[in-house]
Order: structure tokens, then C-alpha cells, then sequence
């Protein structure tokens, strides 16, 4: 398959599935496969139940659908109209007493930092109810009377925004559509009932009605709001539900749902709901008949407790050194001291983040108190762990200033835990992306696309062996307390020697960022690696994806549309919108020329890493892109080729590329290399 036909075939792809997405929405009638984020304590019933919450105390449960929607007319900045529809139960344990309440909510962002259980409801805290820059709009259904948000009873329905003090409430209850007749419902009576969220952009109109499952929708709501929603919605928002427990046991669940933007949302196949788990009797108390007899039972289990107490803490923190580790021992860390700088891999405030190989967590080391965060990975290949173990060991021994260090990993049954510096900024993409980040302006975005570019080029040709890195994207890009960009997680990453060729391999990377030759050859070369760095490059100086779903069909793939752009002479009309006049014209027209030229379909066209840094330190002057022979489809003539510097630019003394042969990438030995070397190497 030639590359002009693979990138037509991902056109074709994208075009079916976001043509048929003009009309976001989705239905789920019980949620088995559903496409939904959880967190906290919430999960999927083997039969589909939603369960936000179970019969945990002080407990938090969200569930998200996994993706953002488009909330608003980006002409005019008007919301659009939604509505939604879901049906729950609340079961407590003691069918009079009941924990807390559920919240459906739309939200800037799938993640409620710092949000507390009990009467919070998994959606605020002390310090942030009533901060208008939470941008929540919530619909509470209540189960206690909190007297501090001004709670009418301790069962009502409430729409909040930014805030746990309702600006409408009612009790619980439905409108009969026979004579008007009000009628109450008890949120605890573990009975499915339905709620409907609608919101009417031109009337700027919020409804809320609820009713049991077995009557039709009540034509009278029990909450309806005149408000324009705007300046609280903004453009992309998160769909989902809030949870939490307190010191009365009780479980949240969902059984349906359904969302639409724009559309009236589809009806839930009320037959197909998964069924509720039946409910025990209740248990009559006993004490005088049966305490004594369990008191003593548990007695005798604690005196066993006791005695296994120091065993099973043993074993707990366990660890097998195999013959084969010893040369790694330097960089392998005890389970014990990992487990407790992450105060036992807590997600409530260590969790740093979640990706494809598994959790992150922020930890302090016990003796040291240096700060590092901590990935899990699990393996279950013996062989395999051997040679990641092996290769750990060789990243363990990368020095470069814009590289993330690797400081070390430990290996318990399973499972890795890789060591490496923490990056209190976090990752870049959050900055571009995330509405609640400070905007980088373009001498920091400049900074950080060099500071990237010189830690791949010693990866490439610095240091003793070739290492490909494979998964290069502003994700995996994190900013130093200074804002400096490294090159981090390496949990794609492969080495070979200088002079040799790299071996086929599974495919693997980020949609958007992989070269079209990976997916024919399987190969991962350092040229992989540069196209993966030009789809960074535009990314950050556009501030968009190279896939973006939201964009029109132009502008769906970033390359193509900096190119179609170019190609018309008007190459700035990409640029980040969010900086503005305030970046320097020559600067920018280099990184998103520069970032064409990596981005080129066929390989031998695209430049060295060696190259890419000196046309961004200035010491070569990029010539223009149509004396190269780029043509209209975004192909360079043939024949031309960047493998040869002295073939493009005859003017170009490119410096011999070799391997250091310092055992330290920090040795004066490699001070010989070029001047070059001697920047990127820091």
C-alpha cells in the first residue's frame, strides 16, 4: 500500500465516523461495554449495572462518558440545547436510613480534584463550593438535610451551579398528567425511578422532571429555571455522574441512559434494563440472644489476627532477586520504601495520572524525601521481564538535561514499578489544551520544541547505542519547575548498536503521530521518530491535535491543513489563536515549515535530528519548501533526500554522526564530538 493511499483510507475513515457524529449523542440501556471513565469506587456489575457507590464508608464514585461534548456555537458563544434521561435507585442497607445522594452533572473536565464525600457528593469541597470558576451544573437528588446548603428536607431534588446551595428545589415527586395531583416518592425506597434533563437554548429555559419507571414522562417538570447557562457551560464539557457515602451504608446505581446535544435524546428500552440485586430481609436485632456468642468468635479471630499479622506483613512486601537482576541491583528499588512513598498507591491524592501501560502515582522516597513519581506496568512474560529489566538498565544510564530521569524500577511478582524524576508542571498537552492551565507563550512553546529536539538527537546519535523512542507527542512531553520540556515515558522505547538495523516489532505509538512506513514495515527507526517530532511541532505552535474530531473536514488532519495553508501563502492563519500578535514571525514560519518537512510520507525526505537542531539553532537557514519539490498532494520530487546533507544543500558541512564511546554520556571524553554535541549533551 502506497503512503498516498494509506492517509487516503484514514481520510475515508475519519470522514464516516464524524459525519456520523454532527449530532452528538449516545443511548446505553445498562452499561455493559458502555463507553464511560470511572473512578473512585465506582464500577460495572457483571449484569451492567452502573454502581457509583457500594456500602463503603466516606467514599467518592464519578462516572464520565469518556468523551467531551461541544456544548456551544463557536459564532455567537450561545449554549446549545441538551437533554438527557437516565434511570437510578438509591438502596441503602436499613430501608429507613440512607447515606448520601447522586448527582448527574456536566462538567469542564472528567477529574473533581479534591472533591469529599457525605454531604459534598463527590462534586466540591470547602474550599471550592461556590467558586464560579468550577463551571458545574448539577442535578442533585438529595437524601439528608444539610442546614449549610440550605436543604429543604432530607429528600428533594436539586439544580445547583457552582455550588451545593440549590438555586431551585423541590420534594421528590411527580405531576400526574390525569388532574395535576402531586405525588410523593422516597429516593431511598431502592425503587428504579427516571429523571429528564432538558435545556432549551433559545428559551434559555432548564427543566428537571422525575417519576417512577412505570409511568409515562409527566408533562409538568418538577424544577423548571429561566436562565442562560452560558457563562457557566463552557465550550467542551463532560457528561456524567457524582457520588458518595458517608457513615449510613447505601448504593448508588445506574440503570440507563441516554444524551443528546441539540436533538431531543432517545427513549430508554425500559424492558432491557439490567435488573437491581434482590435485597435480603431485614435482620431483627439479637444482642442478648446471639452478642455473647459473637463476641467471643471475635475474640478468637483477632488472637489468630495476631499471630498471622507479622506473616502475612512479610509477605506483603515480599521480593524475588533472581541471579540475572544482580547486574541491575544499583537502579532496583524496595517494594517496601515505593509502597510507602505513595502511602500505599492511594488514587485519591497520589494518582498522578492513567495511561496505556497502567497508573502514576507521586511518591516521596522515605530516606531521601526526593520527590519522583512512579509508574506500575504490568508483565507477565518471564522472558520478556528479563529483557525490559535488562533495558531499563541501559535507560537508567541516559544523562541529559531534556530527558525525564529514569531513576531506577522494582520488580514484585507481576509487576514493574518504573522510578523517575517528578515533574512538578506535569505534561505538556494539559497546558494546551487544559482550560484551567495558564497559556505558554511562544518563547517558552520555542523553548520547549528545542529543548525536545536536542534530548532526541542524543537519544539518535549521542549516547552509545541508538535508542528510538517511539511514542514522541506533547503527552510525554513534562515541564520541569522552570517549564523546560524532557522527553519522558519509555515504555515504547528500543535500542540497538550504531551501524546496525532495527528489527520488525509490533506497531505501536499514538494514532496522528505514527509514520505511514511503521504500519507496511513494523520498523521503528530514528526517521519514525522524527515524523512523530513534526506532528509535535504542529501541534505546538497550532495548540491543536493532528487528529482533530472537532475540526471541520480541512482541518481534520493537522498536517495536511498547515499544508493546504502553505500552499495558499497564508501558513500564520494556524497558529495558536490563544497567543495571540505576541510571538516572533520568522520563529514561527521555521517550526511549522520545519514541522512539514519531518511530517513527509516518504522517510529518506524527512531531516535528521541533527539537522532539525541546527535549523532551529539558526546555524543553517531552512531554504524555502518549493525548492525542494513539495508538490500540491504534499509529496517532495524524487530523488531529493535529506540522507545526504551535501545532495540538498551543497553549502550544509554536516557533522560525521557517531557514537560516544564514553561509558558516561557525561565523560570529557565526548567532548570531542561536535560543537553540536556539546549543546545538546548540556
Amino acid at each position: 500500500m502506497t503512503s498516498a493511499m494509506y492517509f487516503k483510507l484514514v481520510m475515508l475513515f475519519l470522514l464516516v465516523r464524524f459525519t456520523a457524529s454532527e449530532d452528538p449523542g449516545f443511548i446505553y440501556n445498562g452499561f455493559r461495554g458502555a463507553n464511560v471513565i470511572l473512578d473512585g469506587v465506582a464500577e460495572i456489575t457483571p449484569n451492567g449495572l452502573l454502581k457509583v457507590t457500594n456500602t463503603s464508608m466516606q467514599q467518592t464514585g464519578h462516572a464520565f462518558y469518556s468523551h467531551p461534548f461541544q456544548f456551544k456555537n463557536s459564532s455567537n458563544g450561545t449554549t446549545f440545547s441538551f437533554s438527557t434521561t437516565f434511570v437510578f435507585a438509591i438502596v441503602p442497607v436499613y430501608p429507613q436510613l440512607s447515606g448520601h445522594g447522586i448527582a448527574f452533572l456536566i462538567a469542564p473536565s472528567r477529574g473533581l480534584p479534591g472533591a469529599l464525600p457525605s454531604q459534598y457528593l463527590g462534586l466540591f469541597n470547602e474550599t471550592n463550593n461556590g467558586d464560579p470558576t468550577n463551571h458545574i451544573v448539577a442535578i442533585e437528588l438529595d437524601t439528608i438535610q444539610n442546614k449549610e446548603f440550605g436543604d429543604i428536607n432530607n429528600n428533594h431534588v436539586g439544580l445547583d451551579i457552582n455550588d451545593l446551595k440549590s438555586v431551585e428545589s423541590a420534594p421528590a415527586g411527580y405531576f400526574t398528567n390525569e388532574n395535576g395531583e402531586f405525588k410523593n416518592l422516597s429516593l431511598i425506597s431502592g425503587q428504579p425511578m427516571q429523571v429528564w434533563v432538558e435545556y432549551n437554548g433559545k428559551e434559555k429555559q432548564l427543566s428537571v422532571t422525575l417519576a417512577p419507571i412505570n409511568i409515562p414522562k409527566p408533562n409538568t417538570p418538577l424544577l423548571l429555571l429561566s436562565r442562560d447557562l452560558s457563562p457557566i457551560i463552557v465550550d467542551s464539557m463532560y457528561a456524567g455522574f457524582s457520588s458518595s457515602t458517608g457513615s449510613i451504608l447505601t448504593s448508588h446505581y445506574i440503570l440507563g441512559w441516554s444524551f443528546s446535544i441539540n436533538g431531543q435524546t432517545q427513549e430508554l428500552d425500559l424492558p432491557r434494563l439490567p435488573k437491581l440485586p434482590p435485597r435480603g430481609p431485614r435482620e431483627k436485632s439479637r444482642a442478648l440472644t446471639i452478642g455473647l456468642p459473637v463476641i467471643a468468635v471475635v475474640a478468637t479471630l483477632m488472637m489468630i489476627s495476631c499471630i498471622f499479622f507479622i506473616v502475612r506483613r512479610k509477605r506483603k512486601f515480599a521480593e524475588v532477586l533472581e541471579d540475572w537482576e544482580l547486574d541491575y541491583g544499583p537502579h532496583r528499588f524496595k517494594y517496601k520504601d515505593l509502597y510507602t512513598a505513595t502511602k500505599g498507591f492511594r488514587d485519591k491524592d497520589q494518582l498522578l495520572g492513567v495511561g496505556g501501560f497502567g497508573r502514576v502515582y507521586k511518591g516521596i522516597l522515605p530516606i531521601s524525601k526526593i520527590e519522583v513519581a512512579i509508574k506500575r506496568v504490568s508483565h507477565e512474560s518471564k522472558q520478556g521481564m528479563r529483557e525490559f529489566v535488562a533495558e531499563i538498565g541501559s535507560l537508567g544510564r541516559l544523562r541529559h538535561r531534556n530527558l525525564v530521569q529514569l531513576l531506577g524500577y522494582c520488580r514484585r511478582k507481576e509487576e514493574l514499578l518504573l522510578v523517575y524524576d517528578f515533574m512538578s508542571h506535569g505534561s505538556l498537552d494539559k497546558f494546551l489544551y487544559d482550560q484551567t492551565k495558564a497559556t505558554l507563550n511562544w518563547g517558552q512553546r520555542f523553548g520547549i520544541i528545542k529543548g525536545v529536539a536536542y534530548g532526541l538527537c542524543y537519544l539518535h546519535e549521542g549516547w552509545e547505542q541508538v535508542v528510538v523512542h517511539r511514542d514522541v507527542k506533547a503527552s510525554n512531553v513534562l515541564l520541569d519547575g522552570e517549564l523546560n520540556g524532557r522527553l519522558g515515558d519509555f515504555g515504547f522505547a528500543r535500542l540497538f548498536d550504531h551501524g546496525t538495523d532495527p528489527q520488525t516489532t509490533h506497531v505501536v505509538g499514538t494514532f496522528g503521530y505514527i509514520a505511514p512506513e511503521l504500519t507496511r514495515t513494523g520498523m521503528a527507526t530514528t526517521n519514525t521518530d522524527v515524523f512523530s517530532f513534526g506532528a509535535f511541532m504542529l501541534e505546538v505552535a497550532c495548540g491543536r491535535r493532528p487528529i482533530e474530531p472537532q475540526g471541520s473536514l480541512d482541518e481534520l488532519v493537522l498536517v495536511d491543513w498547515v499544508f493546504s495553508c502553505w500552499n495558499r501563502g497564508v501558513i500564520l492563519h494556524t497558529i495558536d489563536p490563544n497567543l495571540g500578535s505576541n510571538y516572533s514571525v520568522e520563529e514561527m514560519e521555521l517550526v511549522l515549515k520545519l514541522g512539514l518537512l519531518c511530517s513527509h510520507s516518504e522517510p529518506m525526505a524527512r531531516p535528521s535530528m541533527r539537522q532539525v537542531v541546527q535549523f532551529l539553532e539558526g546555524d543553517f537557514v531552512l531554504p524555502e519548501l518549493s525548492s525542494l519539490g513539495l508538490y500540491s498532494n504534499g509529496t517532495f520530487s524524487h530523488g531529493q533526500s535529506f540522507s545526504d546533507g551535501t545532495k540538498l544543500y551543497p553549502s550544509m558541512e554536516m557533522a560525521p554522526s557517531q557514537p560516544s564511546s564514553a561509558a558516561d554520556p557525561l565523560s570529557s571524553e565526548i567532548l570531542d564530538l561536535t560543537r553540536l554535541d556539546s549543546v545538546i549533551l548540556g
